[in-house]
């Protein structure tokens, strides 16, 4: 069954940002923790975003930057938490969606576990045309950047060596460790490249789709690289195509991704997770 874009007839995508820079507290449903990127300032920043759900009419909401490797053990949250956070517009990125959040203001409420806890927030975000989305981020920079997207069909999950960091986020990455940290007494770690990246081949519900390719920057896709960090590369290949693919693309499971596109090249979307309750 076709469903609507969380944005209805008339709606122009995401509210604009408030015109003034006074905080606002925003309560969510945390559905994405992209995988860390280098930066010379945080060490390794995550994109994490959700749906706010303290507004009659639920929207998406990006969060950057966030530095979840020096979060407090007490102030660290995980994917379906709702939480609550004080945040401001993100004035240098033209994105309705995206706000810097305020790290020490960011609190916890409650988790929703399992799928039946998620699903009636979710369910109604979820819409068809992936090319719907591809068109109007090409025709307006501030377009939808967030969205929860059904394939029709999943062709493929291609996996690839990781060509490890550029000479720039290596640069990054070697001034942040070099940087003193006198106060926290954290250690500061390089930030490790994964061995592989992964993109989803497939086609959304809009007659004519041509297919989609998008990468995904899931930090479980990471996550799991890490906990499996003793496999032979054949393995774990294996193992990520067993879980992205095989599992959470099964026939049973009314998959969705969780896409979001790029604040210096809006018209490239990324898968940023898979949303995948059963049928």
């Amino acid at each position: 069954m076709a469903q609507m874009s969380l944005f209805g007839p008339g709606e122009a995508g995401p509210d604009p940002k408030p015109a003034d820079d006074r905080m606002v507290r925003l309560q969510l449903l945390i559905t994405v923790k992209a995988a860390p990127n280098p930066s010379e300032k945080y060490g390794e920043t995550v994109c994490v975003a959700g749906l706010r759900t303290d507004v009659l009419r639920p929207t998406w909401v990006r969060l950057y930057p966030i530095n979840f490797r020096h979060l407090d053990s007490d102030e660290a949250f995980k994917k379906y938490d709702i939480v609550t956070v004080d945040a401001k517009p993100a004035r240098q990125d033209q994105r309705r969606e995206s706000w810097k959040p305020i790290m020490d203001r960011i609190r916890k409420k409650r988790h929703l576990d399992g799928w039946k806890s998620r699903q009636p927030l979710l369910d109604p975000a979820v819409e068809d045309s992936m090319c719907r989305l591809n068109r109007e981020a090409q025709e307006r920079s501030d377009a939808q950047s967030l969205a929860l997207v059904r394939p029709k069909e999943v062709g493929a999950l291609k996996v690839v060596p990781h060509p490890g960091w550029t000479a720039e986020e290596q640069r990054k990455i070697e001034a942040y460790a070099n940087q003193p940290d006198l106060f926290s007494g954290r250690s500061k770690s390089p930030l490790q490249a994964p061995r592989f990246k992964a993109a989803y081949h497939y086609r959304c519900h809009e007659s004519g789709c041509n297919g989609h390719r998008q990468h995904v920057i899931d930090w479980e896709l990471v996550a799991l690289q890490r906990r499996f960090d003793g496999y032979s590369d054949a393995a774990l290949r294996e193992a990520l195509e067993a879980k992205f693919l095989g599992e959470m693309c099964a026939p049973n499971r009314a998959v969705a991704f969780y896409v979001g596109n790029q604040a210096k090249r809006v018209h490239v979307f990324s898968v940023l997770g898979v949303y995948w309750p059963k049928r």
